[in-house]
Parts: structure tokens; C-alpha cells; sequence
């Protein structure tokens, strides 16, 4: 039993309604692909089509780094509480949407849940468990990305075929219910001690900087091209925007992610990791199912599934390193070894030609996996290990909102390498006047219908490409490896500061107070 009351049964169930509710959000991310093309056809709105998916992933991407430093405010269990509340309102009213429109500002309604979701359950995981018994339940959340990514999109074919496509969407009631249950029923964190004084100018500045970098990387290169005064504009506000947002923070009393954190060399490295790590282990797992649609003209639902052998991987390595680490108590050598495997990984994927077989890929990208599951976690564990209590929230959200820029501009960056790439080979491999249009041979199937002289150079050309996208990982490896071996170790305890009064530490006893020295006899005159 701790000192908030709960016992070891009553937190594992909290767990696993926390589990329950982060898979519901990283599903939504992916679970809509296989159904747009219906959606498009009972609503309409097909200029609009990509906003579904940009709305809920802007909404998110502007919720996760505030939403922990909120938790920290206002109490954790409160901030969950309201987006998962959100999360569920927005279901809802995507799954009754009337028109395009509609649903397009339902999705950011739901996204902003998801973002809630997402920052706030690393943070009660940190209140949970203690240090070394955190690493085991983090490396379970791995589970959720890897369920995401490969069932999402058979889930929503299935629902679309059988049901209905707004059944995407109200399938997250039931599950939802039972997550927000299972919260108020068992889960009791300890109120801030002291009244919040919220950073309203660091939100906006951090939200505004977040909401333009997330555009810029979502449509350079292929809503609109690099040049375009667009992408020109949102390029120069994504750089002056952070820049304000710093100096605001250095004034703010209660900032959104405190500067002092990343006075801690571990706190800095884990950011910088988690940036390396989502570009090239997050930002390639998007393109791989393109290689395989590209270069052996597989299915969209083929080539998800084969994804399942670095998926594999990242599951094996994330729950081992979990495991090692509430064994051993020692991890900072977990990220070094992350991004030398991942390394190897790339270089082996970079290979791959239009001879290579799924076997062989298959073992490649498990390589890849292998290494990104080794610090996916971790990195999470040495930013709260390293953060006073009062920050931990910040913390979290920090290091989780440094991956999904990673992910945001590797993909950008990868996506331009790709593009340029295959336009410079197919103008060298396929016969003159038959060069397809790039979106056109990244559709699925499409290579298959193509002549066999085409076809063939076609497939050449995206190789090529294929294998100059994953070099170009291999520098942001190298930096990320470097960054990685400045991390020192240190043991895994309570997290300094804030331990003032009964319930602040939900995984042990309030530490006690030192006690005064006796005063000594009285000297005689």
C-alpha cells in the first residue's frame, strides 16, 4: 500500500486504462487511411481530404507540450480526465459528422484529446511506479505504437466493409468508457500544494511555433512546393517563433517546459535522442510500406503487414530494455547502443535493391526495430529521473513532443530526398515520354500496371532512391550517437524537490524531514 492509498492492484488497473486510452489515440492516427476514399464519397469535400488527418494531428502536436506542464499545475489526474472527456466528445461527433467541414474541426476537437492522452499518461506512469520498476510499464507502451501501426488500418477496412465508416469512430466509446471508469473508480494523485500561475504567454508562443512547424512539414513538397511564398512564410515563423518563445520562458514564472531542465546534461541528451530517434526510427517506418508499393509493387494492406518484422524488433527491444533496466538499475548506456544498431540497421536497408526479397528486408528493418525500441523508453525514464518532482509533467511532455518533431521533419526531409531522388533516376532509367508522375507511382498497385520496360525502370529509379533516403539517415545516427555517449549515469530515485507534506509520493513513503542536531550542554561562564 502507498501513502495515497493505492495498493499494487489498484495501480495496475490504472495502468491498463491508461494503456487502453493511449491506444485508442495512436490508433486514430492511422486508422482512417482505408477509410477516406468512402468518407470522401458520402460527405464529399475531396479537396479537403487531407485537413481529416492534418487537423487531428496539429490539434495533438500543439496539446502534448502543454498538457504536462498543466498536469504539474493543476493535477495530473484533472488534466487526464478532460482530454480523455475530449477524446470521446470528439469521437462521437466525427462518427455523426454531417459534412467534410464538420468533421475535419471534430478531428482537431479529438486530437486535442489524444494529446492530453498521450503526455499526461508517461507523467502518471512516473507517479505510479517507481524508477525501476517504471522501465518495465514504459516499455509497454511500445505495444501501442506497434498495434497502431499495423492494425489501424486493417481495423478501418474492416469497420467501413462491415459497418460503416462511422463505426472508426464510435468504436472509441465502449473503450474509452471503460478507460475513464477505470480512472475515477481507482486512480488518486495528490492536488498542487500551491496555487498555479499559468505561462498564458509561453502557450500561445509554443502553441503558434508547434501549429506553423507542423504545416511546414506536413505541406513542403507536396501541398505546395519549397519555394512557394507559403511554405516560405511558415519556414520564417517556425524559426523566429521558438526563438520568442525561449525568451518568454526565461521571464515566465511557471513556464510551459522550464529552461532549468535543460541545464541537466541527461535531460538534454534524452531530448536530443528522442529527436534522432523519432526522424529515423518513426519518420522511415512511414516510408517503408512506399518501398514496398514502389519498388514490388505490393498492396496497401500487404505492404503494412510487412512492417510486422521491425515492429517485432521494437517490441523485443523495448520490453527487454525495460526489463534490464528495473533489473539492473543502469540504462545509460541504452541509448548509445540505440542509435549504433539503428545505424546498422540503415546502412543494411540502404543495400536493398529491386532483387531484395521480403525475407531479407524483413530481417533489415527488425534490425532497424531492435534499435529504436532500445531507447524509445528509456529516453522518457532518464528525462523524469533527471527532473525535480514539480517538473516531471514538463518533462514528460518535452521529451514527447522533441520526438514528434523528429518524426515531423525526418519525414519532411525524407520525403524531399525521395522526391528529388526519383526524378533524377527515372529520368535516367525509364524510356523518354513514359515517366510517370511521382504521387502517381506511389500509388498502391500501380507499378503493376504498367508496361514491362517501364515498369522495370520504374522500380529501379524508387531502389535508388530508396537507398540514398536511408543514408541520409545515417548522419542524424551518427550526431544522435554522439549525443548519446555525453550521458552519464545516475542513479534511479526519487525525483529531487517538491516533497513537501503526505501523498506527494505516490509510490512510497513522504521522505522524512533531517532531523535537528540536539543543542548541547550550556557552556558554564
Amino acid at each position: 500500500m502507498t501513502s495515497t492509498g493505492m495498493g499494487r492492484r489498484d495501480r495496475l488497473l490504472v495502468f491498463a486504462g491508461l494503456m487502453l486510452a493511449a491506444l485508442m489515440s495512436s490508433l486514430d492516427a492511422t486508422v482512417l487511411g482505408t477509410a477516406l476514399p468512402t468518407i470522401v464519397g458520402e460527405l464529399g469535400g475531396l479537396d479537403r481530404i487531407a485537413w481529416v488527418s492534418t487537423a487531428y494531428v496539429l490539434a495533438t502536436s500543439v496539446t502534448v507540450p502543454l498538457s504536462g506542464r498543466l498536469g504539474d499545475l493543476f493535477g495530473r489526474r484533472r488534466i487526464f480526465v478532460t482530454g480523455l472527456l475530449g477524446f470521446l466528445a470528439g469521437s462521437a461527433a466525427c462518427g455523426a459528422a454531417p459534412s467534410m467541414d464538420w468533421l475535419i474541426a471534430f478531428r482537431a476537437v479529438q486530437g486535442a484529446g489524444a494529446g492530453c492522452l498521450m503526455a499526461t499518461m508517461f507523467a502518471l506512469t512516473a507517479d505510479l511506479f517507481e524508477p525501476r520498476e517504471r522501465a518495465r510499464y514504459q516499455g509497454y507502451s511500445a505495444v501501442n505504437f506497434a498495434v497502431a501501426t499495423l492494425a489501424g488500418p486493417l481495423v478501418g477496412g474492416f469497420l467501413t466493409d462491415h459497418a460503416s465508416w462511422r463505426w472508426v469512430f464510435y468504436v472509441n466509446l465502449p473503450l474509452g468508457a471503460a478507460a475513464l471508469v477505470t480512472t475515477l473508480l481507482f486512480l488518486r494523485t495528490p492536488e498542487p500544494e500551491r496555487r498555479p500561475r499559468v505561462d498564458y504567454p509561453g502557450i500561445v508562443l509554443l502553441g503558434a511555433a508547434v501549429t506553423c512547424f507542423t504545416l511546414l512539414t506536413s505541406w513542403a513538397g507536396t501541398r505546395y512546393g519549397w519555394t512557394d511564398p507559403v511554405i516560405l512564410w511558415l519556414a520564417a515563423a517556425s524559426a523566429v517563433l521558438p526563438v520568442l518563445w525561449v525568451l518568454a520562458e526565461r521571464r515566465a514564472a511557471e513556464p510551459v517546459i522550464p529552461p532549468r531542465l535543460f541545464r541537466d546534461r541527461s535531460y538534454s541528451v534524452a531530448c536530443a535522442v528522442a529527436v534522432v530517434g523519432g526522424a529515423t526510427g518513426f519518420g522511415l517506418a512511414t516510408y517503408l510500406p512506399l518501398y514496398f508499393q514502389a519498388v514490388g509493387g505490393a498492396g496497401a494492406t500487404s505492404s503494412g503487414l510487412l512492417l510486422l518484422p521491425m515492429m517485432i524488433g521494437l517490441l523485443i527491444a523495448s520490453m527487454g530494455a525495460g526489463r534490464y533496466v528495473a533489473a539492473t538499475g543502469r540504462y545509460h548506456r541504452l541509448p548509445a547502443a540505440s542509435m549504433a544498431v539503428s545505424a546498422a540497421g540503415v546502412a543494411l536497408l540502404a543495400t536493398m535493391t529491386t532483387g531484395t526479397g521480403p525475407v531479407t528486408a524483413g530481417l533489415f528493418m527488425a534490425v532497424l526495430g531492435f534499435g529504436a525500441g532500445l531507447s524509445q523508453q528509456v529516453v522518457m525514464l532518464v528525462a523524469q529521473n533527471a527532473a525535480p518532482r514539480r517538473d516531471v509533467g514538463a518533462a514528460s511532455s518535452g521529451v514527447f513532443a522533441a520526438r514528434m518533431a523528429g518524426t515531423a521533419a525526418g519525414m519532411a526531409v525524407f520525403g524531399g530526398v525521395l522526391a528529388s531522388r526519383f526524378a533524377e533516376e527515372a529520368a535516367r532509367r525509364v524510356p523518354a515520354g513514359a515517366v510517370p508522375a511521382y504521387d502517381d507511382a506511389l500509388r498502391p498497385g500501380y507499378l503493376r500496371t504498367l508496361p514491362p520496360d517501364v515498369r522495370d525502370g520504374v522500380a529501379a529509379a524508387f531502389a535508388e532512391a530508396f537507398s540514398t533516403l536511408f543514408l541520409t539517415a545515417l548522419p542524424l545516427l551518427a550526431a544522435g550517437l554522439a549525443a548519446a555517449l555525453l550521458l552519464r549515469h545516475a542513479p534511479l530515485t526519487s525525483p529531487p524537490g517538491g516533497a513537501a507534506g503526505p501523498g506527494r509520493w505516490p509510490w512510497g513513503a513522504a521522505p522524512r524531514p533531517p532531523r535537528r542536531p540536539r543543542p548541547g550542554p550550556t557552556p558554564r561562564r
